[in-house]
């Protein structure tokens, strides 16, 4: 389906009467989460979001029974997935970036949905403001701006003055990602910098470009858009900038946790957290569509010393400055 058929779909949706999504207390309420990777890569957020829950008073099994999918970083399962929850009859899906919203809202209309990794959920078309989402989706925005993107190349060229060439790994088919490369590209040109784009849309996309970088040989760093497919894949992404050497740069900060360079966004597992309270609130019977678009409060960003080092990297102490947390 191409984006434009996508977004009338949406948009036809969004104009629709909700239905009721008053609180049941005959049974324990369902809560899904559909998520895009490994559960063995991915489970501290579901952790994160059962934590917020017990923490409003929610307890496992008899207030709350959690239904849990794992499309492990292959994305053409999502619809299979996001079908099978909501054949289950759930009170509320919970979802991650917007690959999962689209499968999510493929499967339904109703079902109340509450995004954690939102990224331009207006242009994506999946709500009609920030203010008054007004359909069957609401949670938490990734990004302040496109321009998120955009101080990203900047905080890279201030990693490295001398990084001319960006090999950037991203998916244009996910909504709303098109806008984040256009803002990209624009600071490349602002700061003198050439982006190589490289579409991973799938796994074997993925490994192709590992193949394509190494061969051409002629990266200065690289950057990671942060999607469902790179997040499941961090393993994999991280062994192959470790192999070459090359300074990586990423949007989540488990990346750099695990062994990569940089990361500059909003903390993950505090998103899923903070989305306890939609569900709450939808459980207790407000519409998701009444319910304001959550923007980020904080963008971090991390350093990781140690894989500074071990590649014979060397970071300023002025960027050292800048960061909310170095890893020693």
């Amino acid at each position: 389906m191409t984006r434009r058929g996508f977004l009338g779909i949406l948009v036809c949706g969004v104009l629709w009467p909700t239905a009721s999504y008053a609180q049941r207390a005959d049974r324990p309420h369902r809560v899904a989460i559909l998520m895009t990777t490994q559960k063995d890569r991915v489970w501290h957020l579901a952790k994160a979001l059962h934590d917020g829950l017990r923490a409003l008073g929610y307890e496992e099994g008899r207030d709350v029974v959690y239904d849990h999918r794992f499309a492990e970083g292959r994305m053409e399962q999502l619809d299979a997935l996001a079908a099978e929850l909501v054949s289950a009859k759930p009170d509320v899906i919970v979802v991650g970036p917007n690959t999962s919203v689209v499968a999510a809202m493929r499967a339904s209309k109703s079902v109340p949905i509450v995004g954690t990794v939102l990224n331009e959920p207006v242009a994506s078309g999946f709500v009609n403001s920030f203010s008054h989402p007004g359909g069957n989706i609401t949670g938490l925005s990734a990004d302040v701006t496109a321009e998120t993107w955009g101080l990203r190349v900047q905080l890279l060229k201030e990693l490295n003055k001398d990084v001319a060439r960006v090999a950037v790994l991203w998916n244009p088919e996910v909504l709303g990602m098109q806008s984040s490369w256009t803002a990209t590209e624009d600071a490349a040109k602002r700061f003198g910098m050439a982006l190589a784009s490289y579409e991973v849309r799938n796994i074997s996309a993925l490994r192709e470009a590992f193949v394509s970088i190494a061969g051409e040989g002629r990266a200065d760093a690289l950057l990671v858009f942060g999607d469902g497919l790179t997040y499941s894949r961090r393993h994999e992404i991280i062994e192959f900038a470790n192999r070459i050497r090359l300074p990586d740069f990423y949007t989540w900060r488990e990346m750099v946790e695990e062994g990569g360079l940089v990361s500059y966004g909003y903390n993950l597992a505090d998103a899923y957290r903070r989305s306890a309270a939609f569900v709450d609130k939808i459980l207790k019977g407000q519409a998701p569509g009444d319910l304001p678009i959550e923007l980020p409060t904080k963008l971090e960003l991390l350093v990781n010393m140690r894989t500074a080092k071990a590649r014979g990297l060397v970071i300023s102490s002025a960027f050292l400055a800048r960061a909310d947390e170095v890893i020693d």
